[in-house]
């Protein structure tokens, strides 16, 4: 997809990445396919990330935004440079500042607002307040690949795990199955608000060695290890996913604890 003639010096087409664990961690400075303020990002269940809302011009504040983004971008972490983001279909509906983005236990993303005024204007302005919501369906979601995604059977959705411990999980897949192309993550539910999500986490479970078993019927089992202490996962809920060749599964909620 042609994006807009770009500035790639432009702050509004810049992303920057750091890894804190490096032992001497840098900003690493990419640009992306469409210029963005006042945009959302969320995590996803596969670990790649969501820019959602927003708009090409102007900046954050009452009034102050211009040219709606109506296109999500999905960035892929694990691609080469060059390749990490692709431009997904679009929205009709502006969403501007205070408009916000969330992830949800079916894998969508819920999207909402969009009130650029000091107070609700609903008429007789170039973005009115709207106060509706829709939801973003990810690629992931496309019913051609449905086959492929699982349906976690065990544990139960609300179930109390412990730190360090082994968690087995069970779980359906329909389609062919690639055994090297299966995760889990845990994903902490985010507060979202003026294009930040506090406290959002992704975390990839440890798949004990061999513990994936074929049960037959498109049944399956594995083991995990929980995250090892509340310095990498807060006590709390979290939702737990099986990842299959990048398509998750519905989320359950489990809560870890001391």
């Amino acid at each position: 997809m042609r994006g807009q003639q770009k500035d790639s010096s432009s702050e509004l087409w810049t992303r920057a990445r750091i890894k804190l664990t490096n032992p001497k961690p840098h900003w690493m400075m990419e640009t992306m396919p469409l210029a963005r303020v006042m945009g959302d990002m969320a995590l996803l269940p596969n670990g790649n990330v969501i820019i959602i809302n927003g708009a090409s011009a102007g900046i954050a504040g009452w009034e102050n935004g211009r040219n709606p983004v109506l296109n999500p971008v999905t960035y892929f972490p694990n691609n080469p440079v060059g390749a990490r983001f692709e431009v997904e279909n679009s929205s009709s509906r502006p969403r501007m500042y205070h408009s916000t983005a969330i992830l949800l236990r079916d894998g969508r993303i819920l999207v909402g607002g969009s009130n650029p005024h000091n107070l609700y204007v609903f008429s007789g302005v170039l973005y009115p307040t709207d106060l509706s919501l829709e939801a973003y369906m990810p690629p992931y979601l496309d019913p051609s690949v449905s086959g492929l995604r699982p349906i976690i059977t065990s544990p139960a959705s609300l179930t109390g795990i412990v730190y360090g411990q082994p968690l087995t999980i069970g779980f359906t897949i329909t389609g062919n199955v690639d055994p090297s192309m299966i995760k889990v993550t845990m994903i902490g539910p985010p507060f979202n608000t003026h294009s930040f999500s506090q406290s959002q986490r992704l975390l990839f479970l440890s798949i004990v060695t061999n513990s994936l078993i074929n049960l037959g019927q498109s049944r399956y089992q594995l083991q995990v290890t929980t995250p090892g202490s509340n310095l990498i996962a807060l006590p709390g809920y979290y939702l737990l996913f099986v990842v299959h060749q990048d398509i998750p599964s519905e989320g359950i909620w489990v809560q870890i604890h001391y």
